[in-house]
């Protein structure tokens, strides 16, 4: 079956472009990095791509807030392609770290209302950089490829001084009501916690990511693309650990582009 196009999206200050790459193209994609300006130039479009992927990093230095400039270089260049991007059956999107502040300050999620933002991510409540492995809980979700690893505890690393997920009562309600948390901060029962250290950042019902109600966009906090080999888990020989946790969401993405 013909590898899908991804669209990784890279531009001064992103960083983990690289890695996502890599894990897209282990999960069978077509990985391509593009800069912005190769998309404000016409070089190269939206159109050509089943995956849009918005990587980690410092996106033009977090000045103003963290993802905001892209954040508004994207909803004031390219909300068009975008809109028609997300309004095709077989497309995706994920934005991992910066990318799901970048997503969230666009509108796109969680409600898809392309420059109008509804929710934030803020300062840590610990007021640090938090840079160390997490678990989080795979919540039941609109999300379209994630079900099979629903109610599952993962491990992913966290790296972010700008993580703690935060809106009004009514739109946080809005988004529970509609089943849009697609993962949680859990402690080591596995239970949702807004517990330090278990929960890094304080986010409000301890969200770490959340979907759209299309379930074709996905951002999260944690970097499931550092967790693609076994060997990148610290304690894999100890915790015998079977499989890369960050991987199946990958394949997953590729499997749905595919049949789509």
């Amino acid at each position: 079956m013909k590898r899908p196009n991804i669209l990784v999206l890279k531009t001064d200050g992103t960083n983990c472009d690289e890695e996502l790459s890599f894990a897209f193209s282990l999960a069978g994609g077509n990985p391509k990095t593009v800069h912005i300006n190769d998309l404000r130039n016409k070089s190269d479009s939206l159109k050509k791509y089943q995956i849009l992927a918005l990587p980690g990093g410092f996106s033009y230095g977090d000045d103003v807030a963290s993802g905001k400039i892209l954040a508004t270089e994207l909803t004031s260049y390219f909300s068009n392609e975008l809109q028609s991007f997300i309004n095709r059956k077989n497309t995706m999107a994920i934005g991992i770290c910066n990318g799901f502040q970048v997503l969230v300050r666009t509108g796109l999620l969680p409600f898809k209302t392309l420059g109008k933002m509804q929710a934030t991510l803020t300062s840590n409540d610990s007021g640090k950089f938090e840079c160390r492995w997490v678990k989080i809980k795979v919540e039941k979700s609109t999300s379209l490829f994630l079900k099979d690893l629903q109610n599952t505890v993962v491990s992913y690393q966290v790296a972010h001084g700008e993580g703690k997920f935060f809106a009004s009562q009514e739109i946080i309600d809005k988004i529970e009501k509609q089943n849009l948390v697609a993962f949680r901060y859990v402690g080591n029962k596995g239970n949702p916690t807004n517990e330090y250290p278990q929960n890094p950042n304080g986010a409000i019902n301890a969200i770490a990511g959340i979907t759209d109600t299309t379930g074709r966009i996905l951002g999260l906090m944690p970097h499931p693309e550092r967790f693609v080999l076994i060997e990148q888990y610290p304690n894999w020989r100890s915790e015998k650990v079977k499989e890369p946790h960050g991987l199946p969401i990958f394949k997953n993405m590729i499997h749905f582009v595919q049949n789509a």
